[in-house]
């Protein structure tokens, strides 16, 4: 298995169906403040649909479609970051982010989507890279941002959360622009 270091004691690795009981764990942690964006924690309630949550990736994985990857902080799984869609052929993908409160305000989504971003234009080929949020969905607009991305436009109640729809923006990041903005920062 692999792991990359984040730093300050974090590392992002592969999260994977044998992990169900670690991941169901950490949802029962982080669900209040990861169900009203990301549309499975609310699904994950008991050890069989947290290994489903986690097969279907693996499934996506298996076919280069998707792929999961956690984060984990001095040991303990406080979020992760995932291609929701991949699309080689197309040149197309899609970043997802979740964390518990534990792992907040010390810029692991940043990093770990940082990683994503980069392996997707650097190793795969990958043209456009996209993120999608709710308007009020502060902090994950700040990443978007933070991974200089540009926001493309809203998708008019098209996400429906506990009977209500709510906007959905989409942030953009083109090839060229990563290789721009890691050439300047390292990556």
């Amino acid at each position: 298995m692999f792991a990359i270091l984040l730093g300050d004691g974090a590392e992002l690795r592969p999260l994977e169906p044998w992990q169900a009981g670690e991941f169901l764990a950490h949802l029962d942690r982080a669900r209040d403040a990861v169900d009203p964006w990301v549309p499975w924690a609310s699904r994950s309630t008991d050890l069989d649909s947290a290994r489903a949550s986690l097969q279907r990736y693996a499934d996506l994985a298996a076919r280069d479609a998707g792929r999961l990857y956690g984060i984990w902080l001095d040991g303990t799984l406080v979020g992760g970051t995932m291609f929701v869609s991949f699309d080689t052929a197309a040149g197309l993908c899609e970043i997802g982010v979740w964390l518990e409160p534990a792992g907040q305000g010390r810029g692991l989504i940043t990093r770990a989507a940082g990683c994503l971003v980069d392996w997707a234009v650097r190793v795969r080929g990958i043209h456009r890279v996209e993120w999608r949020t709710r308007p009020d969905n502060l902090a994950s607009r700040n990443v978007a941002q933070r991974l200089g991305m540009r926001l493309d436009g809203v998708l008019r109640e098209d996400y429906l959360y506990l009977g209500v729809r709510h906007d959905t923006e989409v942030w953009s990041l083109l090839a060229a622009e990563w290789a721009g903005l890691s050439a300047g920062h390292g990556q």
